[in-house]
């Protein structure tokens, strides 16, 4: 962070990078994305232990992940309109403690279907903070922090969601699953309390009212636009490129040439740290470039890693994928703060609809990639994703073109 704040135009009181409000935001976002993505993801290393202490099948023991994962994408423009009516500062706070209780009271359960349903319940209420997070931060922060806050918020994402697997799986070594949901829940419920404290009040929240009427005309609007239909796509297709390269790696590196173990698999997840640091660089160079020139920089690094993986060489195919990691969270970074800041008054909806999209595409792509998977191993996958990144790549150099409406 810069040692001195950047000048506040006169009588502009949005959040300015340097200043201590812009850092107590920050510290609230980056941690609140932090513990949404740890609680989230924390049962997906757990799914062998669960077929064995509730005797289920591996099919039915992967709801854990998805119940949380399908609950959280159901609810999220539902939680935008609360968001809009009733302030999105509140709904982020009620959310993330909500979550963490409930984390927590899925450590105790005895019965798997219970579990599910505490897991459903954990991604209802994780889904207050993601669709109001990008809508308070395009509001509140000034237009030339947004880039950077945003890389922040994102980074805290990538970070919990690595940490909320490594960590899940090393507790488990420890003691068992039980300890390993209930850690990340007492972290959320941490988050949570700092969240509270720090996150700035909104200056610049205007409530919606919660009319269909009003919503169909947001929703007309926002399609309406020249430019937000097309971020939704990009989100889509970089995160169901990401879960299809991620999903499918970890058994091309069990076979030859690689021979990895389990737990050097795991390892792998490690990369997500490439993530925290290029969501937030991503940002500082759309605040000075503007992120329609940034964006396909970045989409073209994910396209140069993913070719790079096809390459027998351990070294090289793991530069690939950190490569890859790179372009995909500076990419997702930069569509979640050009949405918010081209969303206007209708920022709330248009980022839930964003995040729809988001995790629509990891299931639907992430999904149908296996079968490229069994028919051409690797060689197939790679083929499939490449495909699904040459369209992202058109579609931004398309955005490029927009006329610039105050979104840089």
């Amino acid at each position: 962070m810069p040692s001195d704040p950047l000048p506040v135009p006169p009588g502009d009181e949005h959040l300015v990078a340097g200043t201590v409000a812009w850092r107590r935001a920050t510290l609230a976002m980056f941690l609140g994305g932090f513990a949404t993505f740890a609680m989230l993801y924390s049962t997906q290393p757990l799914l062998p232990l669960f077929v064995e202490a509730f005797s289920i099948g591996a099919a039915r023991a992967s709801l854990s992940v998805s119940a949380g994962t399908a609950a959280l994408a159901l609810t999220l423009i539902p939680a935008s309109i609360l968001a809009d009516r009733y302030g999105r500062d509140r709904v982020m706070k009620i959310s993330l403690a909500l979550a963490a209780l409930i984390a927590l009271v899925s450590a105790a359960v005895d019965d798997f279907d219970h579990l599910l349903l505490l897991r459903a319940l954990l991604g209802v209420a994780l889904a207050g903070l993601p669709a109001a997070a990008m809508a308070y931060l395009g509001a509140e922060v000034a237009a030339i922090s947004q880039g950077k806050t945003m890389g922040l918020y994102i980074a805290g994402n990538a970070l919990g969601g690595m940490s909320g697997r490594l960590l899940a799986a090393l507790l488990t070594d420890l003691g068992n699953w039980r300890l390993a949901l209930f850690v990340p829940g007492l972290l959320g419920l941490i988050a949570a309390f700092i969240f509270w404290r720090c996150l700035p009040p909104s200056r610049h929240f205007q409530p919606r009212t919660a009319m269909p009427r009003r919503i169909l005309a947001d929703a007309r609007t926002i399609f309406a636009d020249p430019g937000l239909p097309w971020l939704f796509a990009t989100a889509a297709l970089a995160m169901g490129c990401f879960i299809g390269i991620y999903n499918y790696l970890g058994f091309h590196l069990m076979q030859a040439p690689f021979h990895f173990s389990q737990s050097a698999i795991g390892a792998i997840f490690l990369l997500y740290l490439v993530g925290t640091w290029s969501s937030t660089f991503a940002g500082q160079l759309a605040d000075r470039h503007g992120r329609r020139q940034v964006q396909w920089w970045m989409v073209s690094a994910m396209l140069a890693g993913l070719v790079l993986t096809l390459l027998e060489y351990l070294v090289l195919l793991i530069a690939g994928v950190a490569m890859f990691t790179f372009g995909f969270f500076a990419t997702h970074s930069l569509s979640s703060s050009w949405v918010a800041r081209r969303g206007k008054e209708r920022r709330g909806l248009a980022t839930a609809l964003y995040l729809s999209s988001y995790y629509l595409g990891a299931s639907l792509i992430g999904s149908l990639s296996g079968f490229a998977w069994t028919h051409s191993g690797w060689n197939g996958i790679v083929i499939a994703l490449a495909i699904g990144i040459l369209t992202l790549l058109a579609i931004v150099l398309w955005l490029k073109k927009l006329p610039v409406d105050g979104d840089h």
